[in-house]
């Protein structure tokens, strides 16, 4: 496959999932984080399965740096057709605590980040007459958070925020760029490991499916969306959660 995909957030849990199920799948990949070291160790596993990887240090919330990556990605694959807006992190401060800037960095790293890259990938994406946009969202933003630990209202706004914006963009590119968005529900990752393993069984008793999820489970829909072709499926909300219940 030629195929091309940034991954934003790629250092780690969910986006390092994601890196590697394309990787296995011949897709080429360009990975996004702030976190170099981890994204190194990403491109590694990646690299192993074939397909070009080329690593980029930044700030998702940097319009500027967003749509620079984006040119030469272009310049050196003459193309993107995958964008994984993964990249995101908590909020766990409530409205009595939260600061303006934190509020602000919220919303920078959970919203504004993943307008900035689809606002730098589109235009290629429209000219080419084709490809696959992915938000990563999260069952909070239907819930309204799972834990204070993780997230509270500010989190839970910006995931909801990229519900929106995936119907609002699956009907303003299509036909031949299909949008979607997953929320994923608990996942163990590193932010989320300390959690989950204190409260494991009682997070497994709300689950339908007994067991708590992991990055590879969204990674599997990931490559599902970002491959599947013909594909009928644009604008769409879709959770992986094992049916959790209690939250």
């Amino acid at each position: 496959m030629d195929r091309v995909a940034i991954i934003t957030g790629a250092g780690r849990g969910i986006g390092r999932g994601c890196a590697r199920d394309l990787a296995t799948k011949g897709v080429n990949l360009v990975l996004v984080d702030l976190d170099a070291a981890g994204m190194e160790e990403t491109a590694r596993d990646c690299r192993a399965e074939g397909p070009q990887v080329v690593c980029h240090q930044a700030d998702v919330t940097d319009f500027d740096r967003s749509h620079r990556i984006v040119a030469e990605t272009q310049a050196r694959f003459g193309r993107i057709d995958i964008l994984v807006n993964n990249a995101g992190g908590p909020a766990p401060e409530g409205i009595l605590d939260i600061t303006e800037a934190e509020f602000d960095r919220a919303l920078a790293l959970n919203l504004k980040g993943a307008f900035n890259w689809t606002h730098a990938v589109a235009p290629g994406m429209v000219a080419a007459g084709a490809g696959r946009i992915i938000m990563m969202s999260s069952l909070n933003a239907h819930s309204g958070g799972v834990t204070s630990a993780v997230s509270k209202f500010a989190y839970a706004a910006a995931k909801a925020g990229l519900l929106g914006m995936t119907r609002s963009l699956a009907k303003e590119l299509g036909p031949g760029i299909l949008v979607n968005a997953i929320c994923p529900g608990m996942i163990e990752t590193e932010p989320t490991a300390a959690m989950i393993a204190a409260r494991r069984a009682e997070f497994t008793r709300g689950i339908a499916a007994g067991r708590i999820g992991t990055p590879a489970d969204v990674a599997q829909l990931v490559s599902f969306l970002a491959l599947s072709d013909p594909c009928f499926i644009t604008g769409q909300d879709i959770s992986v959660d094992g049916f959790q219940w209690v939250i």
